[in-house]
Order: C-alpha cells, then structure tokens, then sequence
C-alpha cells in the first residue's frame, strides 16, 4: 500500500525561512505534528479489446455461443452497431482504433493510409492511433494480436505484436502475453477465421461451417478471460472487456456488429436505441453534405427531380436556409435552389445569376414553422421549350408554383446539404430532420399526397426513381447513410449533436411503443474512445475523436 502525507509542499517551502530565523528565536520550538496518511489505492484499471471479423449482432444472437452468453452477466452490451460506410476490412478497423469516424480519417486500402478525396489537393489530416495516445499518456506496456499483417503493422508501435497465422495461434499468443507481462495495459487481439468461413458458405448461422468457427472463437474469448482472471496481480488489476467485431457480413453486404463492455462491477443490460434520433441542426455551422456527388444532384437546366424532407422547426426567425443545393441569396443573386424559413412560415428561393438567368424567385410552402413535424416536398419538371415548372408542397397539398424558365439553370458547384445556408443575411437556424428524399423524377401530386408519410420507402410506386435516402436517423457519429440503390453518403461537419425524439416523431416514422429508459447507439468509435476513458487517457477536443465513452453513463455502478 502506498502512502502520501498532507502538507508536504509547504513544509518544504518552509525550510529555508526557518533556517535563516534558527539563530536568533527566542521561543521554544512547538510540539511535532504528525499527519494522518491517505491512502492510494493500488488498482489498476487495464483495458482488453477482442475483435471477431464478420461475425453480425443478429447473428450472434442467433447462435448464442456459451462464452458470450455468460458474459452478459456482467456487461452492457449491444446488437446493432453501427456500420461503417466503406464496405471492406480496413475502414472499421482505423475508425475502431482511432475513435474517429471515415468520414476523417480516409482510411480505406490495405496499407492504412489515408486517401485524399477526389478532386482535392488538399493532403488529409492524420489521426494517431489510441495505442499511441495509451503509450504518452500511461505508463503500461500495449499488445497487439493479430494474424492480419497490415493491421500488425499499422498498429507497430505497441510493445509486444507476435507473427501469428491462425485463430489458435492468436489465442496462445495473447494467454502468453497474459500470463508473463505483468505492466500490461491495453491489449487488442484480432480474430480472423469466422470471416474466412462466411466468405465461403454465407455468414448466417444455417452455415455450419460458420457457425462452427463462431462457437470456436468464442471458445477462445473464453480461454482468454480465464487467463486475465489468471494472473498474478488480478486482485489489483480492474479490466474493461470490451468484445466486437470490425463488421457483420460479408464485404458487398455488410451487416451491423454488435459490442460487448464487461466488468466485474458492472450491471448486465441491453443497450437500444429508441425511437427516432436524429441531429439537432442548430446555428450556422451544423449542417450534412454530400460531399461528390459526380453531377446526380446537379438539377442542370432540364432534369427533373423531386426533394422531400420531413422537418420539424424549433424556434420562430427570419430566413434561414435549412436544405439547399445552391449558392447563398444575397439581395436577389443566387443560384440554384434554397429551402428556407420566414418566420412561421417556409419558401423557397430559386435562381440562375452565375448561369446567365434571371436572379431570385420565391414559391411558398405555407405555415410550416409551427413547432410540429411537417412534410416539405419540392418538384421540378421540364414540361416544353418554354416551361419548367418549380412546384411546392407541404404535407402533400400543393402550395406554390413557378415557371423557372428564365433562370436558365440551376447548376452549381455548391453541394446538397442540409442545414444553415444564408439568406439575406439571416439568422441561426434550430430544427430537426428525418427522412428525406430525392427522386430523379417530378412526382405527380397524387403521388405525393398519398405517400406524403410512407414508412416503408421501398413501397414507394417511384422507388426505382430514388437515388437519394437519408433517414437522419443513425444517432451517432458523422455520417448520414444513403440507403438508396444508388447514390451517395452525407457527411455532418460542426458541433452537431444526436437526440432522441421519443414519440415525437413525423408522419413518415412509426414511433416505439415503448420509448422508457436511455437511448444509446454504439458505433465502431466507441471502441476507441472506450479505451481512453477506461484508462483515464484525457480525451482532449484536438484528437478530433467522433466515438462517444458511453460507460459514463454507468458510472456509479462501477466508481465506488
């Protein structure tokens, strides 16, 4: 047991004063004080990470291997990782060890290094690994287990990284390192081969021989906590188990993960995400972007197309753009198309002045910024050579209508987004988004009335006409999935934040019957941040990590 004493600073400040009165004093010196000690405790908080490839949340749960059964006794855990946008081994690997997100980090091939984005010349920014952030921060020993050699050397600057080539070998490996490294800290271990068996049969329990290597890796966790349990030191030794996987499925379909976090201290429970959450777009810099989008957006001087998106406005103020493919309108410059709010009301702004068209024009929407959830449809259709016709919509009754010929086009460079554009100058936004849509096509008022709140899109009679759908409704991290056919991601940029809506939710969403108790969503950067806030490595605002240390929340379950 350590032991410090109080008041030790300012005794030693001390010292030369009293020296230098020591020969002329002329009183007795004062009887000894002697302090109480406070005591340090002794444990150490240690962090494991086990990675099984290709192994869902669904399908876990169907099989219900033994080892990770019994460990929800003791854990929080979760089915329904998020997945990462980029459909290969690499990309939820770098966002698991980084804590942040693609759409950041760029991290796609096999050598781990970023690739800048198309049409950039900018060189994209370099995110550390947390085994580095372990290492300055901590005075422990890092292990990595892999059979995987561009994750090995990716993750080189741990102290101990063994050549493995098999799921047996990174077992021994990781139960030597285990039972011999006393200083150890954090370790991550890779398994690889309940992958392999999917590729070759399907990754879904009816595979025998998949299933077979999930109850074998599973085996192997349990070998492993044995053997954390096992050491010398155990008594003083407080480890984090956190088991996962870099995605569910195969590389063309990859399914949602799952993440388990076990502590000895810990309450078993389920985490869910409930109801709707989507982002809280607020002031001017919190908006999503598709980022390239190769010209499908583009509304040029004769496609046609359709953008629906339920919205709910939080405050009543003047002019904010809130979606938007088109350049800011100042005065009556502007070009492209703008969807903002007046008040309590909504237009739309159009124009064509850096094409050589005609500046502003308006279309409204009606009464839409009145605290509820409303449906904002906005069609385009070239009807001859002299007509294309804007038409507005809110909550499937038309509203406006203009012939928008004389902008000539709407092209720009600007990108699709959601959130502040400016508008004259125009105050900060507040709103919540779900669900919107863009068809390639002018959808028919009848058809917008009747599938004005739809749940299902894919029963949509122009399904084969969406080339956009965002359901905002994720609830973690930086990315907006386009679960369209075709199509392309958003990616969120500013201080944005997700929240849980509850029951409060538009026509187009079927709300949870039970919307009691947290809401949490875990996504592949929880595991990096996880490993930080274990280890109480501060989580500093330049790391720009996305993941969020969720065991915050449970914190009087285990902080005594």
């Amino acid at each position: 047991m350590k032991t410090m004493y109080k008041n030790t600073l300012l005794f030693s400040a001390l010292i030369t004063g009293i020296a230098c009165f020591a020969a002329c004093k002329k009183y007795a010196d004062p009887a000894p004080v002697f302090e109480d000690p406070i005591e340090i405790s002794p444990i150490q908080r240690k962090v494991l990470v086990i990675s099984i490839d290709g192994l869902s949340g669904a399908e876990l749960k169907t099989i219900a291997p033994p080892t990770m059964e019994d460990l929800k006794k003791t854990a929080k855990y979760h089915y329904e990782v998020l997945r990462s946008p980029v459909k290969n081994d690499v990309a939820p690997w770098a966002t698991m060890i980084t804590g942040v997100s693609y759409g950041k980090h760029l991290i796609k091939t096999d050598d781990f290094l970023p690739t800048p984005k198309g049409n950039s010349h900018q060189s994209p920014n370099l995110f550390r690994n947390v085994i580095d952030y372990i290492l300055q921060y901590k005075a422990v020993k890092t292990a990595v287990v892999t059979p995987w050699l561009n994750l090995r050397k990716y993750l080189g600057i741990a102290d101990f990284a063994p050549v493995v080539s098999s799921d047996l070998a990174v077992k021994d490996s990781t139960i030597n390192i285990l039972n011999t490294q006393t200083q150890l800290g954090a370790m991550v271990v890779n398994f690889r081969e309940v992958e392999t068996a999917g590729a070759s049969g399907g990754f879904e329990a009816s595979n025998v021989a998949y299933k077979n290597a999930v109850l074998k890796a599973d085996e192997y966790v349990g070998n492993i906590l044995m053997a954390v349990k096992a050491r010398k030191n155990y008594a003083n030794e407080d480890w984090l188990i956190i088991v996962t996987t870099n995605h569910g499925g195969s590389h063309a379909d990859p399914q949602s993960g799952f993440l388990f976090a076990s502590n000895k201290n810990f309450i078993g429970e389920e985490l869910k995400k409930i109801g709707l959450n989507t982002v809280l777009f607020t002031g001017k810099n919190v908006i999503a972007q598709v980022l390239e989008d190769n010209g499908l957006y583009d509304p040029g001087d004769k496609k046609d197309f359709t953008v629906q998106m339920q919205v709910k406005f939080n405050v009543t103020t003047q002019y904010p753009g809130f979606l938007s493919k088109g350049t800011s309108l100042i005065d009556r410059a502007m070009t492209g198309w703008v969807l903002f709010q007046g008040g309590t009301a909504a237009a739309v702004g159009f124009g064509g002045t850096l094409n050589g068209g005609t500046g502003k024009g308006q279309a409204n929407l009606g009464l839409a910024a009145d605290l509820s959830w409303h449906t904002i449809t906005l069609t385009v259709k070239t009807n001859n050579a002299t007509t294309r016709t804007l038409t507005t919509y809110l909550d499937g009754v038309q509203k406006g209508s203009a012939n928008i010929f004389s902008t000539k086009s709407l092209s720009t460079t600007e990108n699709l987004t959601i959130g502040y554009k400016n508008v004259d100058n125009s105050g900060a936004a507040s709103f919540q988004a779900a669900d919107l849509c863009y068809f390639n096509t002018a959808l028919d008022a009848a058809t917008i009335l009747a599938n004005k709140g739809l749940k299902d899109i894919t029963k949509h009679p122009n399904y084969a006409n969406l080339t956009g759908y965002w359901p905002i409704n994720e609830g973690a991290d930086g990315i907006l999935n386009n679960l369209a056919p075709g199509g392309y991601d958003m990616e969120l940029s500013g201080p944005f934040t997700w929240v849980a809506m509850g029951k409060d939710v538009p026509a187009s969403v079927t709300p949870d019957a039970d919307v009691t108790g947290k809401s949490i969503v875990l996504s592949q950067t929880t595991v990096g941040a996880t490993m930080l806030y274990w280890l109480n490595v501060p989580i500093l605002p330049g790391f720009g990590l996305d993941g969020k240390p969720f065991l915050d929340q449970f914190e009087k379950e285990f902080l005594k």
